[in-house]
């Protein structure tokens, strides 16, 4: 069992809480359908957490609506379940407001995607020190099974019975180009993936946005089984590593390798190709994420899972603090700056309203 010793001071004396995975589940029972990935997610979540060295009163978990958005009502730390696609907001908010806070936005494909939708990108491209995991599962679940943005063009839903008219997001692409400093994707079935990229996305100083392929076993069963079963995985998934060749197959005998900015599969060792030939992953290269996460949008190649983008740039709420602090040193120098609304209330500022007849 992961557990964490925190040292608090009370009063004179210092005393040790211990905070353990135990810790953090909840009285109740949790409800999702009976082999929902869902769970895997919040296993691992739960496995993380303890290792973080961050106080379990300091992490908050913010969701919308959704199966997905139940989850702070499974998490022994606060948290708020907001109204639909609200959860960015909220979150910014938050986070904006007590920087000291973890907090980690939990949200579906629909709830962040639609009406969600431009809450998201505009977290994204602010780089807010915050995590958001999207579970998608390319269906809207909890209303029982309308197609979502990430449905695929052509797929029978309540809502598209004749076949889904229209063309998906891939949210990959779409985080990248909002502007975010940390993309990555990885699979529920995954454990052993699912936990490394938790960690990845948690200890990035900025706005981590992890995409999970997440199986809903009632409306849209089976949708990632090509990347996740264990015959067809190795020959439909492509992990990202950096610094390594992306290379994949049931054997590791096949690679990619760009023709101009196109990728290619080769076949290692038929005489022509070897791993020298193969494209060496670069996640601090925004150019090259692009290119990769392009090709979940061809049928043709493995699915690329891992981390797209990893960089580093200044967040959001650490330049307006100093904007805020700058600012309030222009009015007064006697004392620090405290924010404060009944100050502001009780300001000097007057404004007159003139009535013309």
């Amino acid at each position: 069992m992961s557990t964490l010793i925190e040292t608090v001071t009370v009063g004179d004396g210092t005393h040790e809480c211990a905070f353990s995975i135990k810790d953090l589940k909840p009285a109740g029972d949790v409800r999702w359908c009976a082999g929902c990935g869902n769970y895997s997610v919040l296993s691992q979540v739960q496995k993380l957490l303890p290792e973080l060295g961050v106080p379990r009163e300091n992490i908050a978990f913010i969701s919308g609506i959704g199966c997905s958005s139940r989850f702070p009502y499974y998490m022994n730390t606060y948290g708020f379940h907001t109204i639909h696609g609200r959860a960015a907001a909220v979150a910014s908010g938050l986070k904006v407001a007590r920087p000291d806070l973890s907090v980690w936005v939990v949200t579906g494909d629909g709830d962040a995607l639609s009406i969600g939708g431009n809450h998201t990108i505009h977290l994204l491209r602010r780089n807010i020190d915050l995590n958001v995991l999207l579970f998608n599962n390319q269906i809207y679940g909890l209303t029982k099974g309308q197609y979502s943005p990430t449905s695929q063009h052509g797929q029978v839903t309540k809502s598209s019975p004749a076949g889904m008219p229209g063309y998906p997001f891939d949210p990959v692409s779409l985080a990248l180009g909002a502007g975010a400093s940390f993309v990555a994707r990885t699979l529920d079935r995954d454990l052993r993936h699912l936990g490394v990229m938790l960690r990845r996305a948690a200890e990035h100083k900025g706005t981590s946005f992890l995409e999970i392929y997440q199986n809903c076993v009632v409306f849209n069963d089976g949708a990632f089984e090509n990347f996740t079963d264990k015959a067809t995985k190795p020959e439909n998934t492509l992990f990202l590593e950096h610094g390594k060749p992306l290379i994949f197959g049931a054997n590791s005998e096949k690679a990619i390798r760009l023709d101009g900015v196109e990728p290619r599969v080769i076949s290692l060792g038929d005489g022509e190709h070897s791993v020298s030939d193969a494209l060496v992953y670069d996640e601090t290269n925004p150019n090259l994420a692009f290119i990769i996460a392009g090709m979940s949008r061809n049928p043709d190649l493995p699915r690329p899972v891992g981390v797209f983008l990893a960089v580093e740039r200044p967040c959001f709420e650490e330049e307006l603090t100093t904007q805020i602090q700058a600012d309030a040193q222009k009015y007064s120098t006697d004392k620090p700056f405290e924010p404060s609304l009944e100050a502001l209330f009780a300001s000097e500022d007057e404004w007159t309203v003139a009535l013309h007849h």
